[in-house]
């Protein structure tokens, strides 16, 4: 993984901490937090492209 996807991941597992204090939501919310850090450290290091999936298709 590289820097930005590191820094993603840890920041969104930090804002877990901020938001919540414990029990069992507060490990799925840390979960999903970190995976959306994790999803945009990976966007900004060009490993995965977001704005494919944001993109409208043309299906007329």
């Amino acid at each position: 993984m590289s820097d930005n996807a590191k820094t993603g991941l840890l920041v969104g597992l930090l804002l877990t901490l901020v938001i919540t204090t414990g029990g069992f939501t507060g490990l799925l919310l840390g979960v999903v937090l970190g995976g959306i850090g994790l999803v945009i450290g990976l966007h900004r290091d060009g490993a995965i492209d977001l704005g494919a999936l944001l993109r409208s298709r043309n299906r007329g």
